[in-house]
């Protein structure tokens, strides 16, 4: 399969170091084209596109630039969420690594739109490789007048300072994100109001993600309808997916929105190495949904996924073949969860303990049905009642288990009564 690069069109084609080799490919062409344009304009354009964002969440891209427009404040953010938590996700690393000037570009036509006069990238603290090369890039891009004030001549004045997360995967989610950068514990915030109309410091904040940032300086230069025109039957613009686990070939690879996950698998993964079969995959990252080897045969877009039973999230495949034991992975992904909870709320804090608990008593052979019930009982508490993202979601391993491979945990129950 031909990758369609859009989001990743200049990873590794001109030395991060060197802004002009950036320009000479066509880079900050979008800002300059987006400071002639009329702000509203820019939004029909990334609305057309149907550009959604890319973090996870999959809010409309477009409609968030409205809201924070629209917001009264005299002062206004855009944060670049860059903290990436989600184990098995590379993609933003990749684009920070390889391209970090359209990021910049990205973050200043956001600015430029939604009203913005100060920029804040959140990096990842697993990440402090890449700190120097967004710094130097932003002083570059300051020194050629990228950024700063009167950009291009224009009235629109616009910074960026980067800022390094304490390795706590709760960050991610956006409000948890913005009490980090105030210098306070990372935990998430009560809802409404939202970071649209009071967000960082209690001004207007725009959050979007890496991914999505950096595909909008060409969607500006060449209309939204181009973008749009990529997608896959009714699905719009390209993706970034992360393979990984039991695949012949892992990396981050960008294709259609629409393309078919088994194609993904087999066709650009090589499938399961050594000869073995594919036995289940976990779609959208740790939290997302683990299907069986019979349900790969889905379009990947947030919609498919949701009515296959699958997850979308931030692109995430992993793969795992037939020599794996299925309880050993969910336990290992709760352990992950019941370590980066937060503990603000008692469904998320007290719930993926005790669902670590009970998915080590099945694999030690000292579970009984009923713990399957409670299970699930105990998962859906979880999802209706915490808090943030990080609750609702992380029971979606246990419960997509229960669910697609229930043989499993019978099996384990019933060696161990017998």
């Amino acid at each position: 399969m031909q990758e369609t690069r859009i989001a990743l069109r200049f990873v590794g084609q001109y030395d991060t170091a060197c802004v002009n080799e950036y320009c000479a490919l066509g880079g900050y062409s979008g800002l300059r084209k987006a400071l002639a344009m009329d702000k509203n304009a820019i939004i029909q354009e990334v609305n057309a596109s149907g550009l959604r964002g890319c973090g996870g969440a999959g809010f409309p891209v477009g409609r968030k630039w409205e809201m924070v427009a629209a917001a009264e404040g005299g002062n206004k953010f855009v944060v670049c969420n860059a903290d990436e938590g989600e184990p098995a996700t590379n993609k933003d690393r990749v684009i920070m690594a390889g391209d970090p000037h359209s990021l910049i570009e990205g973050m200043a036509i956001a600015g430029y739109v939604v009203g913005a006069s100060k920029g804040y990238i959140y990096l990842r603290y697993e990440y402090p490789y890449i700190f120097p090369v967004l710094e130097n890039a932003i002083r570059d891009a300051r020194a050629a007048g990228f950024l700063g004030d009167h950009i291009f001549g224009s009235d629109f004045s616009f910074d960026i300072s980067v800022v390094s997360g304490g390795g706590a995967y709760v960050c991610g989610e956006e409000t948890a994100l913005l009490e980090s950068i105030e210098g306070k514990r990372g935990e998430p915030r009560f809802k409404p109001p939202y970071p649209g109309t009071s967000g960082l410091y209690g001004c207007p904040t725009l959050i979007n993600n890496v991914e999505s940032l950096v595909t909008i300086p060409p969607i500006v230069l060449n209309g939204g309808a181009w973008y749009e025109s990529f997608g896959l039957g009714e699905h719009h613009g390209t993706k970034i997916f992360t393979l990984s686990g039991n695949l012949v070939n892992r990396g981050v690879f960008e294709f259609p929105r629409g393309t078919n996950l088994r194609q993904l698998i087999y066709e650009v993964g090589g499938g399961c190495p050594g000869g073995r079969q594919l036995q289940g995959v976990q779609t959208g990252g740790a939290s997302g949904n683990i299907i069986n080897a019979n349900m790969i045969d889905i379009p990947l877009d947030i919609d498919d996924c949701s009515a296959a039973g699958a997850t979308f999230g931030a692109g995430d495949i992993m793969v795992f073949d037939d020599s794996k034991d299925v309880l050993e992975i969910v336990e290992n992904l709760m352990e992950f969860f019941s370590h980066e909870s937060c503990g603000k709320c008692t469904p998320c804090r007290e719930g993926n303990t005790r669902l670590l608990q009970l998915i080590r008593k099945i694999r030690n052979g000292e579970g009984t049905l009923a713990d399957l019930d409670t299970l699930e009982d105990l998962s859906e508490t979880m999802m209706d009642c915490s808090l943030c993202g990080l609750g609702q979601a992380s029971p979606s391993p246990v419960v997509s288990t229960l669910r697609n491979f229930r043989n499993d945990y019978l099996s384990k129950i019933e060696g161990g009564l017998k």
